[in-house]
């Protein structure tokens, strides 16, 4: 039996299709009274498993490689917690002309959010960089984001945002980061069986998600928030995610050739610090804003999948480059972590 595959021709990544579906589902049938403790209790317990697959999958050895290749990874990381920050802190004078207050706090939510693994290590592999510092540079971001993600929300967002507090950060150490750190001191038990059912796994990992979303939303509902965005707030938000991504595509692509990296390090460095996960993104949102999540994540969907589709054109772009000649060698410092990109992908 011949299997279906989504048309490569279609712009819109499925899971985006079946994300909307979920936003549907909640709008229509949100989970009220019994059925919404125990959709956030399914959500909570989803959210820690989540992360725990992260620790597993996550190879020590790789992540010792990776640091030897420490200012690409640095650099990264400056652009995901620090460079997106200050532009999401600058769009604050963006309110209330193109931004409603709840829009903008959604927006810097994003902007604090870690880096993608798989969408960076896929479009690095296609333009032809350096797809081992990819794997490590989105490793390291998410793990990295764990802790950072919350303080800064903490700090930048303040009660305004959704009740941040102390107890806030440390419901979202215990949630996210306790698991992961579990799944990590499991891995030698459990890292074969991860890496077997790996495609399984994943589905695991996107259903957890969809069940995040429908919680986050059906609270909104319920709360009666959504009378709050209206489309021309809506098209506001689109054209001020436009502008920030341009933004960052073009800090990371020529600020990396700034400081002196190659082609390979700078398609790594352009894809793994332009971009922010969904996935790691839309579970922090539950923990740190509550009923407030689903505005809070609005901006953050709307942002995944729009960097998708840019960086989908520019990875086939890059590919085409007369320098992408398949004999370049890449940097020195990666060259320790090429024995290990293959396995992680």
């Amino acid at each position: 039996m011949k299997r279906l595959s989504w048309p490569r021709w279609m712009p819109i990544d499925p899971y985006i299709l079946l994300l909307l579906g979920t936003v549907g589902l909640a709008a229509l049938l949100p989970a009220r009274g019994t059925g919404a403790d125990v959709a956030s209790g399914a959500s909570t317990g989803a959210i820690a498993f989540l992360f725990f697959l992260y620790g597993a999958r996550l190879s020590t050895r790789e992540a010792m490689d990776g640091v030897r290749h420490w200012r690409l990874h640095v650099t990264v990381l400056a652009c995901t917690f620090v460079v997106f920050p200050l532009l999401g802190l600058a769009s604050r004078g963006l309110v209330p002309v193109f931004l409603t207050d709840p829009l903008y706090q959604g927006l810097l939510f994003l902007t604090l959010v870690p880096s993608t693994i798989q969408s960076s290590i896929a479009f690095t592999s296609i333009a032809r960089g350096n797809v081992p510092a990819a794997i490590c540079a989105g490793s390291f971001s998410s793990l990295v984001g764990i802790v950072v993600t919350p303080l800064l929300a903490a700090a930048l967002l303040g009660g305004s945002g959704g009740g941040f507090s102390a107890d806030s950060v440390v419901g979202i150490v215990l949630q996210l980061l306790v698991p992961f750190v579990a799944g990590q001191l499991l891995r030698r038990w459990i890292g074969g069986f991860v890496a077997r059912h790996k495609k399984v796994l994943g589905l695991v990992d996107r259903g957890s998600i969809l069940l995040v979303v429908y919680t986050a939303f059906s609270e909104g509902m319920v709360q009666g928030i959504w009378h709050q965005v209206s489309p021309v707030r809506l098209a506001g938000l689109l054209a001020v995610e436009a502008v920030l991504l341009a933004v960052m595509l073009l800090l990371t692509w020529y600020g990396a050739k700034g400081l002196g990296f190659g082609r390979q390090d700078r398609i790594a460095i352009q894809f793994a610090g332009s971009k922010k996960s969904l996935a790691a993104g839309l579970p922090m949102a539950s923990v740190l804003f509550g009923a407030h999540a689903s505005l809070a994540v609005l901006p953050l969907m709307l942002f995944h999948q729009m960097q998708l589709m840019v960086c989908a054109v520019i990875a086939k772009r890059r590919s085409r480059d007369p320098e992408a000649l398949p004999s370049e060698e890449p940097a020195a410092p990666a060259r320790t972590a090429v024995g290990t990109g293959g396995r992680s992908r």
